[in-house]
């Protein structure tokens, strides 16, 4: 008989189980509620919040409304979201994380001491690092890849970010390779802004995908975080499919398979991947 586990440390973060709660109690006192953006990067939870009556919005529909209420996700906002709000008469429920909305103030507040070159290793037009780069009139500059650090003038000062959901092991080889290169006249500082619950999950889900035949990657195609994890995945075991919903199970995938591991993301719903373990069981 074919066993099935679903792994315990996957599913929502903090950050984005407060966004939804915060979501789900407006919605439920009847309150026209408008979200900047995906609440969450998975299609299924963002369709079951739709059908409760969020309506996702972008900064140029944003833009439009007027004494509205509107709701900012865990990716946290730069200063002028804030700022259109007040201009507008908008009612903001700010549901930043607080480790994001941390790491934006320690970066404000290196920009305004006037530092060197703030560097933030992060993913080119997230909507976490859009807010991040915020705090700095877009002066920052980001790096996605430890291929890209060459671009950095090591003549002047480095103060070197990280994007909440990045690769831990990657953010080091950075720091290394910047330390090698970086001018004796100037000073290079790292701060490993990482949030833990993410980078936790790694040597976790390694450890799980390992003690399984397959293993099923639950994860809406557009997770940064969803990306990293999956690849981990991958690494320790080959027999690795990520999918977005039960629908894209293919039957063929449990052929001499005796046990599956059903795993996620930090924007993964438990309630999905238990329709995934359903919809193996009805195919046993």
């Amino acid at each position: 008989m074919l066993q099935i586990e679903i792994d315990n440390g996957s599913g929502f973060c903090f950050g984005v189980t407060t966004a939804i709660q915060k979501a789900e109690e407006e919605l439920e006192k009847g309150t026209q509620l408008y979200c900047l953006g995906d609440i969450v990067h998975n299609g299924m939870e963002c369709e079951r919040l739709r059908a409760m009556g969020l309506v996702t919005i972008d900064h140029e529909e944003m833009a439009r409304l007027h004494d509205v209420t509107v709701l900012l996700r865990a990716h946290g906002e730069p200063p002028e979201t804030y700022e259109m709000a007040r201009r507008n008469n908008i009612e903001i429920i700010d549901a930043t994380c607080p480790v994001v909305l941390q790491l934006q103030k320690r970066i404000k507040k290196q920009y305004e001491a006037g530092a060197g070159q703030i560097v933030i290793f992060g993913k080119k037009g997230h909507a976490e690092v859009l807010g991040l780069v915020g705090q700095t009139h877009s002066d920052a500059i980001i790096i996605e890849s430890l291929e890209e650090v060459t671009k950095l003038d090591f003549s002047h000062d480095i103060y070197l970010y990280s994007q909440t959901t990045k690769s831990l092991d990657e953010f080091h080889r950075i720091i290394e390779y910047i330390q090698q290169h970086i001018s004796p006249s100037a000073t290079f500082r790292s701060f490993d802004t990482i949030c833990r619950s993410v980078a936790n999950r790694m040597p976790n889900i390694s450890q799980f995908a390992t003690k399984h035949d397959l293993i099923l990657f639950v994860c809406g195609r557009k997770s940064s975080n969803g990306k990293v994890l999956y690849n981990e995945c991958l690494r320790v075991n080959p027999n690795t499919h990520l999918i977005e919903g039960p629908e894209e199970i293919d039957p063929s995938w449990l052929a001499d398979v005796r046990t599956v591991g059903i795993c996620g993301a930090t924007s993964t719903p438990k309630w999905l991947m238990e329709q995934c373990r359903d919809v193996i069981v009805a195919m046993e």
